[in-house]
């Protein structure tokens, strides 16, 4: 007999982060989060999101042994300033019974009878530095330390269940071109860009130095973003919630700002070293030996992820992306690097795909977001 059973204890809490290591135990493509800092997206003295979101979470049991998890999320601030009656779902994950499944799916869409809400989307988290969508293709690739990691028969579940496509987001895998092989006219073109404008890039001799521009690349962020269908605004409080969540992964050399001439951030690019096979290696624990893997990720890797990019409204479309891009490029090649793999993008935002246009690049991953109406 299968059971959904709201999370209202610390035993029940324990399981819910833990049932992925046993569901994805002997899958080689998942890359298991840090336990701690999952644990710590739902707690609210540790995540200011709660100041205006709520969160239910849901385990499923058969014969007492979990067998599926979800999370179940409103972010008010999507529903009062965007008018979105919507509840998300997300850390769905589920042993291959689609009665799991669907007792899954009516636990959020009890959340949303509850409060009056009029369909439910997901797999998302509570706004868009979290995680977002169900793999749906790219299934032999690893998942990276910002996506989520799923078995095919999850997309079967959910549209036998009736619900259907929202959203679908694509990754790629970049290859960077040798010192010796990167086309000249882009860095042409990008000294060009920069003396038309007057810009100059930051320079950055320590993680500590990027702290005092954080809040104006988030500033961007909203602006690149805010007219795509899934976002919503980031705030302050959040903010400081992501500096302490990712502060331990960045490396100074991995963060390139664009200024103009009154010292005003135009453009902005997080990137990281793959930490995939680090985070394998950890499994979820940082002690005893968590840093030393991350640290050894970041001196030694010939792989690295794109986080974040953004450019001022007033200077998209403008050439800002190809200065962001060379300052990159040379980055890379004095580290080594030769792959990187991009974070999900809307499959609508030409833009950003468009900047991919001057490597040699690889759609390898899709992962999608469902939704479906409530019947109250």
């Amino acid at each position: 007999m299968i059971e959904v059973l709201e999370v209202n204890n610390r035993k029940d809490f324990d399981e819910f982060f833990s049932f992925p290591h046993k569901l994805y135990k002997d899958c080689k493509q998942w890359v298991p989060p840090i336990i701690s800092e999952e644990k710590n997206i739902f707690n609210p003295k540790k995540n200011s999101v709660f100041d205006h979101a709520l969160a239910r979470l849901f385990l499923a049991k058969k014969n007492g042994e979990v067998v599926g998890r979800i999370a179940a999320m409103i972010n008010w601030i999507e529903i009062e300033e965007q008018n979105k009656s919507k509840v998300r779902f997300g850390w769905y994950d589920t042993i291959d019974d689609i009665s799991v499944s669907e007792m899954l799916i009516k636990a959020v869409e009890g959340v949303a009878i509850a409060e009056d809400m009029k369909f439910i989307e997901g797999p998302m988290g509570f706004s868009n530095m979290d995680k977002a969508g169900l793999l749906v293709d790219g299934y032999e690739h690893m998942n990276t330390m910002i996506t989520w990691y799923h078995y095919p028969y999850q997309k079967e579940h959910l549209e036998k269940l009736g619900l259907v496509k929202k959203s679908e987001w694509i990754e790629f895998k970049i290859y960077i071109f040798s010192k010796e092989e990167a086309p000249e006219k882009v860095k042409k073109i990008s000294n060009l860009i920069k003396k038309r404008y007057n810009l100059r890039t930051l320079k950055f001799n320590s993680t500590k130095d990027i702290l005092p521009h954080i809040d104006s690349m988030f500033n961007l962020l909203n602006q690149t973003y805010n007219k795509l269908e899934t976002f919503v605004p980031i705030q302050k409080e959040q903010i400081e919630h992501y500096k302490k969540k990712y502060i331990s992964y960045i490396h100074h050399d991995f963060v390139k700002c664009i200024v103009d001439d009154s010292n005003e951030m135009i453009g902005f690019v997080i990137t990281m070293p793959s930490f995939t096979k680090a985070l394998k290696k950890i499994n979820g624990k940082m002690f005893p030996f968590g840093y030393f893997h991350l640290i050894n990720a970041q001196r030694n890797n010939n792989k690295a992820a794109f986080y974040l990019i953004g450019v001022k409204e007033n200077y998209q479309n403008k050439g800002v992306a190809g200065v962001i891009f060379q300052e990159i490029q040379e980055m890379f090649n004095r580290r080594g690097i030769t792959e990187v793999e991009t974070n999900p993008e809307l499959e609508e935002n030409k833009a950003i795909h468009g900047m991919w246009k001057n490597y040699r690049h690889e759609l390898h991953k899709r992962r999608r977001t469902y939704t479906k109406k409530v019947k109250h």
